[in-house]
């Protein structure tokens, strides 16, 4: 059974499409000076609506945790159970945390501390999501 689609709506439409490019996105406020992720409709930070952008950021990060997901109740992940999901931290800012199952990195084997690079796998629509992989 193949991965779910995200869901795009107004908000996310600029950081899916970036990832249709693969880019990696997130947002920024210009009014307290911060990056944001997940994206909101105004700066989780000061409320500003109309002080964001999207800017593109590097695509490294570094594995700052992890816990392995056995028991999962949506089916189309239940396949690939169990898996990794760790927390890694942006370079670009350590502050932002994005999640991922770590593709490539055995069950339980996450490198606490690594270094890891965006790569960018399509879903069943065709729909380019970011996950991240360890690098030496």
């Amino acid at each position: 059974m193949p991965k779910p689609a995200p869901t795009v709506d107004e908000v996310t439409k600029p950081f899916w499409d970036a990832c249709n490019q693969r880019k990696l996105t997130v947002q920024h406020c210009s009014n307290c000076n911060r990056f944001q992720y997940p994206p909101e409709k105004t700066c989780a930070n000061c409320g500003n609506e109309k002080s964001l952008t999207w800017r593109e950021v590097s695509g490294r990060g570094t594995i700052i945790t992890y816990t392995v997901m056995h028991d999962v109740r949506q089916r189309t992940f239940q396949a690939d159970q169990p898996f990794n999901i760790a927390v890694i931290a942006l370079e670009d800012d350590p502050a932002v945390k994005v999640f991922s199952n770590l593709p490539g990195t055995p069950v339980d084997k996450v490198p606490v501390g690594a270094r890891v690079k965006v790569e960018f796998q399509a879903v069943h629509t065709g729909q380019l999501v970011p996950e991240w992989r360890v690098v030496s």
